[in-house]
């Protein structure tokens, strides 16, 4: 059986409205008609499986709680090829690693529905006795065997797909009783994929979102959360609450009552509280604006996204660090790293010693909050003004239709993201920190923000240059990029370097 489907059916014409039930039956029929696996797939026994599972093991409940208990649950990203080495992995991520979310990360083969690449992925791993895949390859082990680990564990289970292509992932990980999954399609499309297009990865999304909404009318509440920013670089706030949002309409359109979204931490206390109150509240606004008055929408903060330091204890800061970063800024959840980032995939022991460190931080950090801070309530007010100038153009270039107006914005660059892969993606935008640690814009390429915004962005970034000696060009924002990468020697030496030594 080939990875793709042939033939191709001809797409409608793009649309933020619901899938019609009949449409998404026919859909459904032969998207688990392309891989063996899909054939097990029965969702009346999913929806009965989903029902017998205890409350503590369903992940919208957990969120739940967490958001109304003010408190911050833990996740880390994790996959092998095997499925003894996921169980392994799930296992001691759970029970060591106290994590109060265990997941599960897929394979690139299988995030681009290379599914016999990803079959010889694991013969070769059983083989060696290692693991040669990036991840656990679900599509190929099929609903019994993903049901293996949704049993070995006592938390609620999330599928990590990392992929603009949910559709069989989707099936076969709800089926066996993952209750969350991570992915949208603007966010996805935007960060992993250079040729597909943001309509089709829109799509491909809605068919994942409609799915959710499936269960829903059956009874299963299930957490659909949208990724933020996986590029490895530094996004400013207000371009990943503006897509946040605009991911959240679009599964909202779909059905979906229970979305939660991310955001990656700047490590600026400030700008990441401010951030994250922020995006919950203009979520809220947009989704009240176009109808939906019943949508929970919790955000969960990302550990840092771009390149870590090689040292153990460097990178051991960095992970306490966002801990307190996500308490603070009262993040429902925070997804994880560990001191091995820097150096690949991490051993079970390091993820789960990333976890403990993360639980310790929030626990230090508890019940604290900056609301009222003066400067606090600056940034947010600075964000917020950034995202509705944003999100208002995209909707007005849609006439009002979320996935017109975005596939359009692209297009004319009113929406961008700095240094994506997908070449539907300007990428003209350029951020960089400026004196003070907030991550702000140097080049804001066709972002229709107000001239005054820009010009705290501009300030700021100018401050620095003058204070270090350099120039305010381009390579501010490249160095904010690798910068936390860097020796401590360079990061903060013994004694101030002179300027030029520093460039």
């Amino acid at each position: 059986m080939n990875d793709i489907a042939s033939p191709k059916a001809v797409a409608a014409p793009l649309r933020e409205t619901a899938i019609p039930d009949d449409d998404f039956q026919a859909m459904r029929v032969a998207n688990l008609a392309r891989w063996p696996t899909g054939a097990a797939v029965d969702f009346d026994e999913a929806v009965a499986f989903h029902h017998a599972l205890p409350p503590h093991k369903r992940l919208a409940d957990a969120m739940r709680r967490a958001h109304d208990g003010r408190r911050c649950l833990t996740q880390p990203r994790g996959g092998f090829g095997t499925l003894a080495m996921q169980k392994a992995l799930m296992i001691a991520l759970d029970r060591d690693g106290l994590a109060d979310i265990v997941p599960t990360t897929t394979d690139s083969y299988t995030r681009n529905e290379q599914f016999a690449a990803a079959g010889k992925g694991v013969e070769e791993s059983e083989r060696l006795g290692r693991s040669l895949l990036n991840g656990f390859p679900i599509v190929n082990y099929g609903v019994a065997a993903a049901r293996e680990l949704i049993g070995a564990i006592d938390k609620p289970a999330i599928m990590l797909t990392g992929t603009s292509m949910p559709k069989l992932t989707s099936e076969i990980g709800f089926a066996a009783g993952y209750t969350g999954y991570l992915g949208s399609g603007i966010a996805y499309t935007t960060s992993y994929i250079k040729e597909l297009s943001i309509a089709d990865g829109i799509r491909n999304y809605q068919y994942l979102d409609r799915l959710a909404a499936h269960y829903a009318s059956h009874g299963v509440e299930l957490h659909r959360r949208q990724p933020g920013f996986l590029t490895g670089t530094n996004i400013p706030p207000c371009i990943a609450i503006a897509i946040a949002v605009l991911d959240c309409l679009l599964a909202a359109a779909q059905g979906v009552r229970h979305y939660g979204l991310e955001l990656a931490q700047t490590l600026h206390l400030v700008q990441d509280a401010a951030a994250i109150a922020a995006c919950e509240a203009l979520a809220q606004e947009y989704l009240a604006r176009k109808g939906y008055r019943d949508v929970f929408t919790p955000v969960t903060s990302l550990h840092w996204m771009g390149a870590w330091p090689h040292d153990a204890a460097q990178a051991a800061t960095l992970v306490s660090y966002g801990g307190t970063l996500a308490a603070i800024g009262g993040a429902t959840s925070v997804t994880t790293k560990s001191t091995h980032e820097a150096h690949g995939i991490p051993t079970p022991e390091a993820n789960a010693e990333g976890l403990r460190i993360t639980r310790m931080a929030i626990y230090l950090a508890r019940g604290i909050r900056l609301d009222g801070l003066a400067e606090y309530e600056a940034e947010r007010t600075l964000i917020e003004r950034e995202v509705r100038a944003i999100v208002d153009k995209v909707l007005e270039m849609g006439d009002g239709d979320v996935a017109v107006g975005t596939v359009r914005a692209f297009e004319a660059g009113v929406l961008d993201v700095p240094w994506s892969p997908n070449r539907h993606v300007k990428s003209r935008v350029m951020p960089a920190r400026d004196a003070r640690g907030y991550l702000r814009i140097f080049d804001a390429g066709a972002l229709p923000l107000p001239r005054d915004v820009l010009e705290v962005h501009a300030e700021g970034l100018r401050e620095r240059a003058a204070r270090e000696g350099v120039a305010c060009d381009r390579e501010l924002a490249i160095r904010s990029v690798y910068e936390l990468s860097e020796p401590l020697a360079m990061l903060a030496p013994d004694r101030p370097m002179p300027a030029a030594a520093a460039r």
